[in-house]
């Protein structure tokens, strides 16, 4: 496989120029802090600046860097294969709210790029879950029966777009694609307008919660706030109640150039096979660019990432031969277990507080419904969808505890497994036959390291004990990264966070001899 230039930084990362941003560096005031800038984060500030509040939003890297910016721009209320699932565990309200809600946030996206006035390449298209296997057909069929009660332009259909056969779909009507990080610089020159306060570079590492909150950053600096808007991804100061609920996986991406008079003119998605996900997006050529999306793993399982992307660009090159990969990178989501997202007061928190997390890959029309949601309550105005989305609610998790239970069971079976095995002694073949790019975990005198050999063959090791609940790390072999398997928090190869829940980096150990 060949390596490709910049690899890991998303499209949409290498075609929009976001303004850069000072790191917070005094004591501040708002009415709002909004902790984390992607899609959720943004739209929370913006509803909440156009209301005349004084708003901050700190975030500990790059505006829109994480999770957004490696999205695949999806823009609907199909998500593979939700209703079905919805009316049988929360019932047929819930279903209903659960497609007014995410159909009304597709809807406002057309409303503020038109608004705004921003060109942010978006498209309508139909939305499809598909199936090859027939005997998958009779629970695709469910599902069109399932989004249409719930109020969908939904049907099921055997034909597609697709360069292949396919035995069934689940086809929705009049959904949308458009370029995410486009629109959200839209939104941050608009936030700016109103009067909004913007740092990059600025972690929040502790939250206490009152009358006002109190937030304080890595650097030791502090924020007061009326109220504080935690849209992390995965909810950084919850340690229990919510990090229980939420399960992680990763999905691979690749992209690449695709003649126009090919184009699928769809939004496909199957479960099948790893997951595959199919879109395409306009290039200034007259083309369209070509979105790959599967391969979905567990973070920090240790799988073979590499051997992830060949077999995704071998089923894209099969079906789309006129491609040429010249993209990939990876996005990675967490679900929760009982399929709603989590979005409003966040339950171990003050009455101030709130969280928006659990989008479970469907963050676009889930961010900005947040959004809309979230700005409601710190309004005091009763919203039609609080309870369908409510942290605290016990009915839904109570159905869902099969998959709660399952969740509990594989994060600590992962945090048992790591305090019994052996490693390697530190002095052995395992970190001495490392060749360039390559990571292992290892013991150096009885403690848990984590070792990489990078290019230039020179050894760096941290410790591979995860800062945010001390699971064992593992090492991605593509990303180059070190990722916890309990929650997902990922780490530079020399410890630094680049994805929490964690908020503290690995510390750095002196590498064993090799």
């Amino acid at each position: 496989m060949q390596r490709l230039p910049d690899a890991g930084r998303s499209y949409w990362m290498r075609t929009v120029a976001f303004p850069s941003f000072a790191p917070l560096t005094r004591p501040a005031e708002a009415d709002v802090a909004v902790i984390g800038s992607g899609i959720a984060g943004l739209s929370t500030a913006w509803e909440l600046a156009r209301t005349g509040r004084s708003v901050v939003v700190l975030e500990a890297h790059r505006l829109a860097s994480g999770v957004t910016g490696h999205t695949t721009g999806k823009l609907t209320a199909l998500h593979t294969s939700v209703y079905d699932t919805l009316r049988r565990t929360h019932g047929e309200r819930a279903a209903r709210d659960y497609a007014d809600s995410q159909s009304a946030a597709l809807r406002h996206v057309f409303d503020v790029a038109g608004q705004l006035g921003v060109d942010c390449e978006l498209e309508t298209r139909p939305g499809l879950t598909y199936c090859e296997r027939p005997d998958a057909v009779d629970a695709l069929r469910a599902e069109a029966e399932a989004a249409r009660s719930a109020g969908l332009a939904a049907s099921f259909v055997t034909e597609t777009g697709l360069p292949f056969p396919v035995a069934g779909a689940v086809r929705v009507e009049d959904q949308a694609q458009f370029h995410p990080l486009k629109y959200l610089r839209g939104l941050v020159d608009d936030i700016v307008a109103h009067g909004g306060r913007i740092h990059e570079g600025t972690r929040v590492t502790r939250l206490d919660d009152g009358d006002p909150c109190r937030l304080t950053t890595e650097a030791g600096v502090t924020v007061s706030a009326g109220h504080v808007v935690v849209a992390t991804h995965h909810p950084v100061f919850d340690h229990a109640v919510l990090a229980a609920r939420l399960t992680q996986h990763r999905d691979l991406v690749v992209a690449g150039s695709l003649p126009a008079g090919r184009d699928p003119d769809g939004m496909y998605i199957t479960t099948e096979g790893g997951k595959r996900s199919v879109r395409t997006s306009p290039l200034a050529d007259g083309n369209r660019l070509l979105i790959v999306t599967g391969e979905a793993f567990t973070p920090g399982t240790g799988e073979d990432t590499e051997a992830g992307y060949a077999r995704l660009e071998a089923w894209t090159e099969r079906h789309f031969p006129e491609v040429e990969i010249s993209h990939r990178w990876a996005a990675q989501d967490n679900s929760p277990t009982d399929t709603v997202p989590l979005v409003g007061r966040l339950p171990t928190g003050g009455d101030n507080v709130y969280v928006a997390t659990g989008f479970g890959g469907w963050g676009m029309t889930g961010g900005v419904m947040a959004g809309a949601l979230i700005a409601s309550l710190v309004d005091g105005a009763p919203h039609r969808w609080a309870g369908l989305y409510d942290p605290g609610r016990l009915g839904s998790a109570v159905q869902a505890a099969p998959a709660f239970l399952k969740a509990q069971w594989d994060t600590g079976k992962h945090f048992v497994k790591d305090r019994l095995d052996t490693f390697g002694d530190g002095t052995g073949g395992s970190v001495r036959d490392l060749r360039p790019g390559e990571g292992t975990v290892v013991r150096v005198e009885g403690k848990p390291c984590a070792v990489h050999r990078d290019d230039e063959g020179e050894l760096h090791a941290v410790s591979a004990v995860c800062t945010h609940l001390g699971c064992i790390v593992a090492f991605n072999n593509a990303e180059r990264t070190w990722e916890c398997p309990c929650h997902g928090s990922r780490f530079g190869i020399d410890g630094d966070v680049v994805q929490g829940p964690a908020l503290h980096p690995l510390e750095r150990r002196d590498p064993p001899e090799s």
